[in-house]
């Protein structure tokens, strides 16, 4: 059996995990904590920690990061809302359509279930599993 080396089992995983954060949205989250902080850190050079905490979330002084944020959620929301949902319609439908139980089932003896009278024995020894 073939054995995905490290490296890449690793790599598959970031990706699922960086395919799932992007599916949700929270790439949007992740660049607003981002623009947050810049803009404290840009707010409290010239005021103090509470008035820059204060200009960072009241929503009047948004930056250039905020801006696009906003416009790029704005676009998100817009391409999933255009697409109307689709009716299915189907051409052909069964007038009737009934499952039937078999008229006859094959019998079977109980030499057939007898695991010593099986026309290939079990493999010795057992195999082994895979990840082991």
């Amino acid at each position: 059996m073939f054995k995905l080396p490290p490296v890449l089992i690793r790599l598959s995983r970031w990706l699922l995990v960086l395919t799932l954060t992007l599916s949700i949205g929270a790439h949007w989250a992740l660049l607003q904590s981002v623009a947050w902080l810049g803009m404290i850190v840009t707010y409290s050079r010239d005021a103090s920690l509470t008035e820059a905490l204060s200009k960072t979330f009241d929503g009047k002084h948004p930056c250039r990061l905020c801006k696009a944020i906003t416009k790029g959620k704005r676009t998100e929301k817009k391409s999933e809302v255009q697409t109307p949902p689709q009716k299915l319609e189907f051409a052909h439908a069964a007038s009737s359509f009934v499952l039937d139980a078999p008229s006859c089932l094959p019998e079977r003896s109980p030499a057939t279930s007898n695991p010593r009278t099986l026309a290939y024995p079990p493999l010795t020894p057992p195999p082994r599993r895979a990840d082991a």
